[in-house]
């Protein structure tokens, strides 16, 4: 298989030399197209200049057909002596291959089997491949290649196309919902001194012209919130988030997320604008609401049950373990209860952990339909405000759909005297071992002293989305150029 690849480079490298020996330019400057090979498509009858990549070709004596597209469609090209003389057709079949790029001029006509074709009367070549394309009935099926060589994935294979066409159109869909609703969008700091915004395990750099240890952000919240104190009533960020942590099938360390800000809301307001946009743009963007994700089939545009949060995890601990401040006290009774082993317990270093590691796996995992739950713990989110009826809990609400979380909100926390208190905390449960903590961001706690408004904010992760609505196995096969080691 190398000898055939290594014979088939050097025999496009020689016609690369062959072409500037005839004078030929084979790698063009440019090409003037009348009109893309989509707009090609419902142009019957009429003259059409249009390029793309040649990914087929039959030819048969002094006739054939070859095929070029892009990432949004393709075409037939009918390719023959009748329209080219010798030395152009001559030059169609010997020095351009599958793979190269070509322009193409000539009249669409649609063959006797109806397929919309044109028909060339000038056949160009743009850009000569070194390398041959993979086979093209089963396009890249090794999934190493698939991650490593995106752009041999797009051009084999129609499912991947849809993907990533999909994504651009949701997040165009999602600024342009959020503009729409008054949301400003900003840009804030990738690049910081504080590890806030989200429990998470940072990446660490050195930033040498400052000489100051800095870290990759793991959540936008914090300055996003420092914004609504500057009078940016509705705001808003899409990009990328970073957290070092494990690696699987749902789980990226660079991820791109959106999060948004509204002043005067409470997270019930959040949940209600939430829904009507995911709705909308399932509709808009997939046209239907009912995805079907692992052998499950889950509407999206129906009444969303509920869950509370803290009421299921009292049937399931059968004690009220918002009064259990000891680790290993809690510990005790989940083991007693028989819904874990000390071994499998053995992560859980804080009563934090341990509660989220049990709601993972006795809650989320057999949720299937769009489903609120609500009600959280307030050990969970330091960033939350605290309910009014219980200090305990915190205003928060998810959103699950076949075991997986899909987005986060909740009504902020805008006390400067409790979110001082809980980051504190935060640095209490580093010391026990949790490398998932906040640090005292005293910046945003001066921002806070300041004032804010009451605001619910919600974090809303893309690529978890994309990889649920499309059903894949794997995160990275949404995300155009996954890391790989």
């Amino acid at each position: 298989m190398e000898q055939n690849l290594h014979t088939e480079v050097d025999v496009r490298r020689q016609k690369i030399a062959d072409l500037k020996a005839m004078g030929e330019i084979p790698y063009k400057e440019k090409f003037e197209r009348t009109c893309t090979i989509e707009e090609a498509r419902e142009k019957l009858g009429e003259h059409v200049k249009i390029a793309g990549r040649m990914t087929f070709r039959r030819v048969m004596g002094k006739f054939g057909f070859c095929q070029i597209r892009d990432i949004y469609s393709h075409i037939q090209i009918s390719v023959g002596r009748n329209e080219l003389d010798e030395e152009a057709y001559n030059f169609y079949k010997k020095m351009i291959d599958i793979g190269d790029f070509i322009g193409v001029e000539g009249e669409v006509y649609a063959t006797q089997t109806g397929e919309i074709t044109v028909k060339a009367e000038k056949v160009t070549l743009l850009s000569k491949t070194l390398r041959p394309l993979p086979e093209k009935f089963h396009g890249v099926q090794d999934t190493e290649i698939k991650y490593r060589q995106r752009y041999l994935d797009l051009v084999t294979n129609e499912e991947s196309r849809q993907i990533f066409l999909t994504r651009s159109k949701i997040v165009s869909f999602i600024r342009r919902y959020l503009e729409d609703n008054g949301f400003i969008e900003v840009e804030t700091p990738i690049l910081q001194t504080s590890v806030s915004g989200a429990s998470a395990k940072p990446f660490f750099t050195h930033h040498n012209a400052l000489d100051i240890e800095c870290n990759l952000r793991i959540a936008t919240e914090c300055y996003l919130k420092q914004c609504i104190g500057g009078g940016i009533d509705r705001v808003f960020e899409l990009g990328k988030d970073f957290r070092n942590e494990g690696m699987d099938p749902s789980h990226l360390q660079e991820f791109t997320q959106v999060e948004w800000y509204a002043s005067y809301w409470n997270f019930e307001d959040n949940l209600k604008f939430f829904k009507k946009l995911v709705v909308d743009m399932l509709k808009s963007c997939l046209g239907k609401t009912k995805i079907n994700y692992q052998g499950m089939e889950i509407e999206f545009d129906c009444e969303w049950e509920k869950i509370d949060y803290v009421a299921r995890m009292r049937e399931l601990l059968g004690c009220d373990f918002l009064a259990i401040t000891d680790v290993n006290e809690l510990k005790k009774i989940v083991v007693d209860k028989k819904l874990f082993t000390y071994s499998d317990l053995e992560e859980c270093k804080t009563v934090r952990t341990l509660v989220d590691y049990i709601y993972k796996r006795k809650i989320r995992a057999d949720i299937v339909n769009p489903t609120v739950l609500y009600n959280y713990p307030a050990v969970l989110i330091p960033l939350a405000r605290r309910n009014d009826n219980d200090d305990r809990i915190i205003d928060v609400f998810q959103i699950v759909a076949g075991g997986a979380e899909l987005v986060k909100a909740y009504s902020e926390l805008v006390d400067p005297i409790t979110q001082r208190k809980t980051l504190e905390e935060q640095l209490e449960e580093k010391a026990l071992g949790d490398e998932e903590t906040m640090d005292v961001d005293e910046d945003f706690l001066l921002a806070m002293e300041h004032g804010m408004p009451p605001i619910s904010g919600l974090g809303f992760g893309i690529d978890r989305f994309m990889q649920f609505i499309f059903d894949c196995p794997n995160i990275r096969d949404v995300v155009l150029f996954p890391l790989m080691k």
